[in-house]
């Protein structure tokens, strides 16, 4: 153990190293992770009083957020007197929700040191510790162990590549054991814990699928976005990236003249903004379309943040992104919840709502821009195969319901948080 926590610290310190020169050189998601940081301990002795009942969520990113939400604002409501310190690691997480107002005290994730996750436990005091999907932070997990304070792991999702599973995992399996409790999303998860000699586990099912059938109904209109679609088939690609657009492109300008897309990258930045006009020359903003610019195209690019999941409600069709890349496709329950059939690439094995999906007929696989079209098309013209299409997306979000009141139900059967 005292090797792995050498080599783990020499890991840390790299990272740090790393992040430090990026920052340097002016990248600026590593610059904000260490503005963010800046001072974090004083920042928090002033944010949070001593004794403060308080509950812990960490979430890696925005994503990650998403699909603890259930459970923090349920645990919010069922424990009133309890105060929300919600961290992030990266900041495309913390930048877009630091002001939530689910929360009580907003702080990215201090560096994984001994000393930082001490000082941070020494004044958060959490009764309760809750990590949303896979986030194993060794000095963290360990300092939370050794103070006996409930960790809990949600929505995790395990598969045989990663390390805890391989003969020389035996340590990494030790970080499992230290959580309190591991709920999992799916049967192949629990089946390589329970394999692996992890005990703590039960499967609750994912929490996004409680997340995202609440979005049906805020409701939440977007006036400009109703003008640009009356009288068009739309087609909401969401979270893309350049391999994604590319196939887009490739295959716009056959299609039918009614046909209009919405394209949300996944990165709002200039550059990207600008390498999406250069591919839809006859693209619209919609920052200009926001600032009183006419409408006059069939392309709209949105050049902003916290749209996305409201714009799907207005999709005939859904494409989601990142399915040519390593890292696979983004929320594909976002766009089901709201009916809509949802195209994605190939790449999506660390994804197993993505195959159930296809199963139920909800989902689609786009492998070049000739089955792009031919999608398309099949949905614009035959409205008995999108209609079918379209309740059996719907229906599957629906039926995945319920492993937020499972992890609700545990916390209040283990007493983890009586009443201060």
């Amino acid at each position: 153990m005292i090797l792995f926590s050498g080599l783990y610290n020499l890991g840390i310190a790299i990272y740090y190293f790393a992040i430090t020169l990026s920052a340097w050189a002016g990248k600026v998601k590593a610059r904000l992770w260490k503005q963010g940081r800046y001072q974090w301990p004083v920042r928090m002795h002033v944010a949070i009083p001593p004794g403060t009942p308080l509950i812990w969520v960490h979430a890696a990113s925005l994503g990650e957020f998403e699909q603890g939400r259930p459970v923090l604002e349920a645990l919010r409501s069922h424990y009133p007197s309890y105060k929300i310190l919600l961290t992030f690691f990266s900041p495309s997480g913390y930048e877009v929700r630091k002001d939530y107002q689910g929360a009580d005290y907003i702080f990215y994730l201090p560096l994984d040191t001994r000393r930082n996750a001490r000082i941070f436990l020494d004044i958060a005091q959490p009764r309760l510790a809750l990590f949303i999907k896979y986030e194993f932070w060794y000095h963290f997990l360990t300092a939370l162990h050794a103070r006996n304070i409930p960790t809990l792991l949600v929505s995790g999702i395990f598969r045989p590549q990663q390390v805890f599973f391989k003969w020389y995992g035996g340590l990494f399996r030790q970080l499992l054991e230290r959580l309190t409790h591991i709920f999992v999303q799916d049967d192949r998860s629990l089946q390589l814990l329970t394999s692996a000699g992890i005990k703590n586990v039960s499967r609750s099912g994912d929490t996004r699928f409680d997340r995202v059938w609440a979005l049906r109904n805020e409701k939440r209109t977007l006036p400009l976005i109703e003008q640009f679609c009356t009288g068009k088939h739309i087609l909401v690609a969401g979270s893309t990236w350049p391999e994604d657009e590319q196939l887009l492109a490739a295959c716009w300008s056959q299609m039918l003249p009614d046909m209009a897309l919405i394209l949300a990258p996944h990165e709002v930045h200039t550059t990207r903004i600008d390498q999406l006009m250069a591919m839809f020359p006859q693209a619209q903003r919609y920052t200009r379309l926001a600032a009183g610019e006419a409408l006059h195209s069939n392309v709209l690019i949105i050049d902003n943040v916290g749209m996305l999941s409201a714009l799907y409600h207005y999709a005939m069709i859904t494409y989601v992104g990142g399915g040519f890349g390593k890292e696979g496709i983004h929320n594909i329950l976002e766009p089901a919840t709201y009916g809509k059939p949802v195209l994605f690439g190939p790449i999506f094995d660390k994804f197993p709502e993505a195959p159930a999906l296809i199963a139920v007929g909800g989902g689609f696989i786009v492998k070049d821009a000739a089955s792009l079209l031919r999608i398309l098309q099949l949905f614009v013209q035959d409205t008995t195969a999108w209609n079918t299409a379209a309740q059996a997306a719907a229906a599957y979000v629906e039926a995945g319901q319920g492993a937020t009141g499972k992890v609700l139900t545990y916390i209040a059967e283990k007493r983890f948080l009586s009443n201060p």
